[in-house]
């Protein structure tokens, strides 16, 4: 099986990791010569999708394409060949628009009764205001009095392209959903930590969130899955505030981070059920390890001045990140590590019989690299309030 990966940033890492744990060759396509995934493939094209002529030459031989990117116009190049190539292409254009657009996404849950925070005139502060067009936390702010937002958007106000909501205490969890019409399936649910920008620095596995609420979570995966009509998997980002759920955003493709969480805790890879999805072979059980252990997804950044947990974007900043066993006694970690820098970031991924074993472990790996490159503080970032 040879599997194409078009985009080698952080959703690239991803399904470059699990397609190689499904043991299958991965081809790796970005424009960026010095990618992070170009340290986890078998090989690498330098190549820009929507500048190409003839993507045959870019996918020959190639069983399966997984777009891990976020261009509409690569997105668009890469459905347009497929159909035309009959190689199957790992995604749903359809479900994609609705939920790579905050507003569509909103007013679908709006015409659901689906609960999400309130909008902005009528909440309270703090506001965050969220680009339209974006996933996860980029671009997002936060802003507390009306001064400060009118202030901010002084060329136009209210803004064109941004949802502003209110700012909700509480945990942050997320879910998977995979599957076609009529024949859909959830994941694992797992919990998210976010650093001082809400970029998520940390997942765990499996979640705290009470039985109830994760049934209820499931339900409303299932119900906006369904409301998508979708082919392919989605993600759903939820917040739970004052005993309640709310909705924060979704995203109709593969995600990051969560996936590799649910492999290490379930043994359940979502890039094989995706593959197997869109290769008319899905089924609707998990396979998976049988077995359900605590798994501790965190990045780092090691310089001399100490150890700082940050979000995932800083895993983009150091070019390529390659695969290590037994990292500081971590199960593995993904790494742009050298014996000879003083400053390098890896993704930990740490294992455990449950929660407390595989935090206690997580700790014994950040005193380990605390002691071997004599640092003596860290980092934790937390978000301001």
């Amino acid at each position: 099986m040879i599997v194409a990966v078009v985009g080698g940033s952080l959703q690239g890492v991803e399904v470059a990791y699990l397609a190689h744990k499904a043991g299958w060759n991965v081809r790796v396509v970005d424009k960026n010569s010095q990618a992070p995934a170009f340290g986890l493939c078998d090989s690498f094209l330098h190549v820009d999708v929507t500048a190409e002529r003839d993507l045959s030459i870019v996918f020959d031989t190639v069983d399966l394409v997984i777009p891990a990117l976020e261009d509409d116009d690569a997105l668009n190049c890469l459905n347009q060949w497929s159909h035309s190539a009959g190689v199957p292409l790992a995604f749903d254009p359809d479900a994609y628009t609705i939920s790579s657009s905050k507003l569509e996404s909103n007013k679908l849950f709006t015409r659901m009764g689906i609960p999400v925070p309130l909008s902005w005139p009528d909440c309270s502060f703090p506001v965050l205001a969220k680009p339209s067009k974006s996933s996860g936390s980029k671009g997002l702010k936060c802003f507390h009095d009306v001064g400060s937002l009118k202030h901010h958007f002084s060329q136009s106000f209210p803004p064109q392209g941004w949802v502003l909501q209110e700012y909700l205490e509480g945990s942050l969890h997320s879910l998977e959903i995979m599957g076609i019409s009529g024949s859909y399936r959830t994941l694992q649910v797992t919990d998210l930590f976010v650093d001082r920008d809400y970029d998520c620095k940390r997942v765990v596995a499996p979640t705290k969130l009470p039985a109830k609420l994760t049934v209820e979570l499931e339900r409303l995966g299932l119900q906006i899955a369904n409301a998508l009509n979708l082919h392919g998997i989605m993600d759903l980002e939820v917040l739970l505030h004052q005993g309640g759920l709310k909705i924060l955003e979704i995203d109709a493709r593969i995600p990051s981070q969560t996936p590799t969480a649910v492999y290490w805790s379930t043994g359940q890879n979502m890039v094989h059920m995706l593959a197997d999805l869109f290769m008319d072979r899905f089924v609707q059980t998990c396979p998976g390890t049988g077995v359900v252990q605590a798994a501790v997804y965190e990045h780092i950044c090691v310089s001399p001045d100490g150890l700082y947990v940050n979000g995932e974007h800083m895993m983009t900043q150091g070019g390529p990140l390659y695969r290590y066993k037994n990292f500081f006694g971590a199960d593995e970690a993904l790494t742009n590590y050298h014996s000879k820098k003083d400053q390098w970031v890896a993704t930990l991924i740490i294992s455990g019989k449950d929660r407390c074993s595989a935090f206690a472990k997580r700790d014994r790996v950040v005193d380990t690299i605390l002691k071997r490159f004599s640092l003596k503080k860290v980092h934790d970032s937390m978000p301001a309030f």
